[in-house]
């Protein structure tokens, strides 16, 4: 009973947590200050930003392309922007998004793969745990590199150590959820039938009615290691190009820092914002990482919270129109289903 009460209560507590922790920093740091910050980047500068976070949400379709050879790049393209998009602009922890993002991937008519096979939800299930999979271990390596980037700065022990015990756990914890997916039947079973009962009826009964099925196209993707590899290896490549986008980010605000300092602090950041995937949004806790890794580097707090800013707004005005579309795309394949079935009746 209690635990229940914990599960229907805790994320109200994390989403609450969050929204004092940005409204303290926000007070704290000066809103005037603040916007006299962003007013440095211009429509311009924001519009340049939009762009490059664009074109790095291109690559992450490929990324995950380059994991799963028998889906096409559009699908998985589109499916990872309202991924994405659900994670940043809706109230959800990251396992909300990731629901969504399978719903995307096998949404629409008719629902193939390049081999012409029915794509449901136990191909996308197993899809989504590829791409999630490959994602992490190029962030991995992309963390690693943020702070050797970090060795040497004055007071960087503080996250150095913390940081580097979190990765060793992320990285056993991230060797056996790979070998669960491998070896794991009964386990991957379970997932499926909880992720079942946050979908609706008739896709969840399709799951848990095919789990066989789920777990042999999970094998026959683990099967091409060469394709796991190149798909984090794209995924490192963007976690890089978002730590470019940090220092573009910086030099628009009037602060000039070095790539290896950009990297240092995306990359810390990053993984503290991982350690906090419960808090819807990672409210309050992507904030409080910029201005505490500023300190580091000798960014003013005012310039640390805009950075941050900076990095939400360009989610939004990206994520809303996507999930907009994407809710159009699904009327409109309800409503043609629909005439489909007056038709034939």
């Amino acid at each position: 009973m209690r635990w229940l009460i914990l599960k229907k209560t805790l994320p109200f507590i994390l989403t609450l947590i969050g929204v004092v922790l940005f409204c303290f920093l926000t007070l704290r740091t000066g809103l005037h200050s603040i916007l006299l910050a962003l007013g440095k980047v211009g429509i311009g500068g924001f519009i340049l930003l939009i762009a490059v976070q664009f074109v790095v949400n291109l690559i992450l379709g490929v990324a995950w392309k380059g994991s799963i050879a028998d889906i096409s790049l559009a699908r998985l393209t589109a499916a990872r922007f309202v991924r994405d998009a659900a994670a940043a602009c809706l109230p959800f922890s990251q396992l909300g998004g990731m629901i969504i993002g399978i719903r995307a991937t096998t949404a629409g008519h008719p629902r193939r793969t390049t081999d012409n096979t029915h794509l449901g939800w136990p191909e996308g299930v197993a899809a989504n745990l590829i791409d999630i999979t490959t994602e992490v271990l190029g962030q991995i390596a992309f963390i690693v590199l943020a702070l050797l980037c970090l060795i040497g700065h004055q007071d960087a022990g503080r996250f150095i150590w913390p940081l580097s015990i979190a990765m060793v756990l992320l990285s056993l914890g991230m060797a056996g959820f790979i070998w669960t997916q491998q070896h794991g039947g009964n386990l991957l079973k379970r997932l499926a039938y909880f992720l079942a009962k946050h979908i609706s009826a008739d896709w969840g009964d399709t799951l848990t009615g095919n789990t066989t099925n789920f777990q042999n196209y999970l094998d026959s993707l683990w099967s091409r290691p060469s394709r796991i590899a190149c798909g984090a290896a794209l995924h490192l490549a963007c976690w890089l190009g978002s730590a470019f986008m940090t220092w573009l980010s910086l030099r628009l605000l009037g602060v000039t820092l070095t790539f290896f300092d950009a990297t240092a602090i995306e990359g810390v950041v990053c993984g503290i914002m991982s350690a906090g995937f419960l808090v819807p949004g990672a409210l309050g806790v992507q904030e409080g990482a910029y201005v505490a890794l500023g300190l580091i580097f000798g960014i003013p707090s005012d310039i640390a919270f805009s950075l941050s800013l900076l990095r939400r707004g360009r989610d939004i005005v990206i994520g809303i129109p996507t999930l907009l579309l994407w809710q159009y795309y699904e009327f409109h394949q309800l409503r043609r289903a629909q005439k489909t079935s007056t038709s034939s009746s």
